[in-house]
């Protein structure tokens, strides 16, 4: 994608470092770490929510609905920074070659972004969605559930701004009907700048459904409580103020200055994820429990969406590595080694999307025939310890 260390004919110019660190090496390593860690932990949910699926015993469904919630906490771990890490290699790729860009976000691939968007609101939809569901296990959670519904519509919002394209493939009569390719209303949430709001605003709403779980079945005994709960909630408020005022503010500046919000709008996201974690660590620490967690008492739509989680996950993979390739176009190597074959050429998107979606089948077809053949070889032997010690994950049986 970025050649170095070579001359305009590609010869070697004597360092191999130069070679080996180009441009775009720092900001693809850290994109990719990051991708491959959350692929990781939704790999290992989905083997969760299948044996949690198929489990006969209560003991069995408490230690499998634990190694899921685990699983999935570390897959979104990971998650949550992965869009920072994607602005920024974008970012690079422009800084590097600006036509690599546009080909990317306003070109050739530019729809296949669009499928992108939809895979990350689909995966942050998601893991609101089991978080909810495990508010079930705790008993004292409820005060939580009447709050669930606004939470939905911020989440919706957000996602459907994120989604919404700048720019529409259109007939030559809609494009006559509409008056230009870009909608006159809808074409406004399709720049970076709502964007950049929709996302932070989607990952900044996942960061509180998690502090509500972690405080789910406590009840804070600190003497400040109150005064922590206050602060806790005007910090969230001022978070989504910030994070939308700067959304609209990018409208009313040059391009070149609105690419720079995203860094106020990356910062305060992340100052909801550890300073709120903290101090939600801080408050719950000698907490009084009102019930320990009943591993196992969760609906069976949380192991869905567990999966789906996975299947996204899969499919983002496939998707963001067909188009990370694909933006050299008819380049061997960038601008050094052309192709001159029959096949030089970049599919459609419909055909890229086909066999993308073959791909993940391919994949999971063969990770459901290993989750097969695994139980295969389980033994069967008495369960000798009980599920649902307070704060704490049950003890598995021998053989698991």
């Amino acid at each position: 994608m970025s050649p170095a260390g070579v001359d305009e004919q590609g010869r070697f110019l004597g360092n191999i470092w130069h070679v080996i660190h180009t441009a775009l090496w720092n900001p693809l390593n850290v994109h990719r770490i990051l991708g491959n860690m959350a692929f990781g932990g939704g790999v290992v949910a989905a083997y969760a929510a299948y044996k949690f699926l198929a489990a006969k015993t209560d003991e069995d469904r408490a230690h499998y609905d634990w190694m899921g919630y685990i699983a999935m906490a570390l897959g979104v771990a990971f998650l949550i920074p992965l869009p920072f890490a994607g602005y920024w290699l974008m970012r690079e790729v422009y800084a590097y070659r600006q036509q690599m860009g546009i080909t990317l976000m306003g070109g050739l691939l530019a729809w296949l972004f669009i499928i992108q968007a939809t895979m990350i609101g689909i995966l942050f939809l998601s893991t609101n969605y089991y978080l909810w569901q495990a508010l079930g296990r705790m008993r004292g959670a409820e005060k939580y559930q009447r709050y669930i519904k606004y939470l939905v519509f911020v989440l919706c919002i957000g996602f459907l701004i994120f989604i919404t394209p700048h720019t529409i493939v259109m007939t030559p009569a809609e494009l006559k009907a509409m008056g230009g390719q870009q909608h006159p209303v809808l074409g406004n949430y399709g720049v970076m700048s709502a964007k950049n709001g929709g996302i932070n605003v989607i990952i900044t709403t996942t960061i509180l459904s998690f502090v509500w779980y972690m405080r789910g079945n406590k009840v804070s005994t600190v003497s400040w409580s109150k005064f922590g709960n206050i602060f806790m909630g005007i910090f969230f408020g001022c978070a989504y103020v910030n994070i939308i005022w700067l959304a609209i503010y990018g409208y009313y500046i040059p391009a070149n200055v609105r690419v720079g919000l995203s860094v106020p709008q990356v910062a305060t996201t992340l100052s909801c994820l550890f300073f709120m974690f903290a101090l939600n660590g801080f408050m719950m620490k000698g907490a009084k429990q009102m019930g320990a967690i009943e591993w196992g008492k969760i609906s069976v739509r949380s192991q869905y969406a567990l999966i789906m989680l996975a299947t996204a996950f899969t499919w983002m993979m496939g998707l963001m590595g067909y188009i990370r390739s694909s933006v050299r176009l008819f380049w061997h190597v960038n601008e050094i080694m052309r192709d001159n074959s029959p096949w030089a050429y970049t599919h459609t998107v419909g055909f890229a999307a086909n066999m993308i979606s073959f791909n993940v089948l391919f994949f999971w077809f063969s990770i459901l025939f290993v989750f097969w053949l695994g139980s295969l070889g389980v033994k069967k032997a008495p369960v000798e310890a009980k599920a649902g010690v307070p704060g704490g994950a049950p003890q598995p049986a021998e053989g698991h």
